[in-house]
């Protein structure tokens, strides 16, 4: 799984945890973020399900805290700056996301997490919670038996979303990059820096990046994201959000006639209302033709009145075949990208 496809669907506690496990690591003098960090994290943000969870099983912050400082100790220098995540750690949100599915929810909330912690198994975290006495099974089994208890509560986080027809079918880069998951950007200085310019228009304010495939039209795209959480962007582009598209999520699932455009449509509704999203659609040619089936309008169409009327900003990617076979041939959809 990539790293920034980790990050897509988490809820706000769930990104509480995070920042609250880079706090704890920051106070440990670590230069990373273990699964230890991640379990404190989520001792420490005492609302979700995972916090009753663990205070259901006993498991208190200056335990865990006194377990990890037992167990590893402290950092012999002053940590500045983000931290990453280790290997495990990472695992640990792969297999959050695999819960989630497990389950059929479509976002990550806390439960998720320490149930990526229960299966892991291997890391500090499951150690620490063995050494306070915790059975790893039961820890699953008592996080269920919440969820199923208490009406799911996680939902009521994913419902505070403005966007969840997005949040369901997207990835949201930013989010990605506040967690510090998207590798750096090296040497692509000027492309970001027009890709920022063309966005900051207020007409034909939507970049194409055109490439072969390998050269790096993404990585553009996730050191966008990495200015906007940073801040280094103008006023018009200050807190935004930038979420990518996925066309083929978009028509899977579609059997009848209207509902891909029913979809698209809310979408659409769904950016204009939230006026915070800037749109990546990663081979963007698929818009053309896309959902069309029997007759129906095509994506393309049901996307360009919003393009021209400035209420949906998209940046595409593609490649020179494509962009040609596709995009210029429809006069009215070029007209709303600009080349990078």
């Amino acid at each position: 799984m990539n790293d920034r496809d980790r990050f897509d669907k988490f809820t706000e506690r769930a990104r509480k945890v995070l920042s609250l496990a880079q706090e704890e690591a920051q106070r440990f003098q670590h230069n990373y973020i273990g699964t230890e960090h991640l379990l404190l994290g989520l001792v420490r943000e005492g609302e979700g399900v995972a916090a009753k969870v663990l205070s259901n099983l006993g498991v208190e912050l200056n335990k865990v805290r006194s377990a990890v400082e037992f167990i590893i100790g402290r950092g012999d220098r002053i940590v500045l700056g983000e931290i990453g995540l280790t290997p495990r750690a990472k695992k640990v949100i792969e297999l959050a996301v695999d819960e989630a599915r497990r389950l059929n929810h479509h976002y990550i909330g806390t439960e998720h997490l320490l149930l990526g912690l229960v299966r892991e198994g291997e890391g500090i975290a499951a150690g620490v919670l063995e050494s306070l006495g915790v059975n790893l099974e039961k820890v699953r089994t008592q996080t269920i038996q919440v969820l199923s208890q208490s009406g799911a509560p996680h939902e009521r986080d994913a419902k505070h979303s403005k966007t969840p027809t997005i949040d369901q079918m997207g990835i949201d880069l930013t989010a990605a990059a506040r967690a510090g998951t998207l590798d750096p950007v090296i040497g692509r200085h000027q492309e970001i820096e027009r890709v920022i310019q063309i966005l900051s228009r207020r007409t034909k304010n939507n970049p194409a990046l055109i490439g072969e495939p390998g050269v790096g039209k993404t990585a553009i795209v996730e050191g966008l994201a990495q200015r906007l959480i940073a801040g280094e962007v103008p006023e018009t582009l200050a807190g935004k959000r930038l979420l990518t598209l996925d066309v083929g999520s978009l028509v899977a699932g579609t059997k009848y006639r209207g509902e891909f455009e029913e979809r698209l449509k809310k979408i659409i509704e769904e950016i204009r209302s939230s006026r915070d999203c800037i749109i990546f659609i990663d081979e963007v040619h698929t818009l053309v033709g896309a959902g069309a089936a029997e007759g129906a309008v095509d994506a393309a169409n049901i996307l360009k009145p919003a393009l021209s009327r400035g209420e949906l900003q998209c940046i595409g990617a593609t490649t020179l075949d494509e962009y040609r076979k596709y995009i210029e041939r429809d006069a009215a959809l070029q007209r709303r990208f600009q080349e990078v």
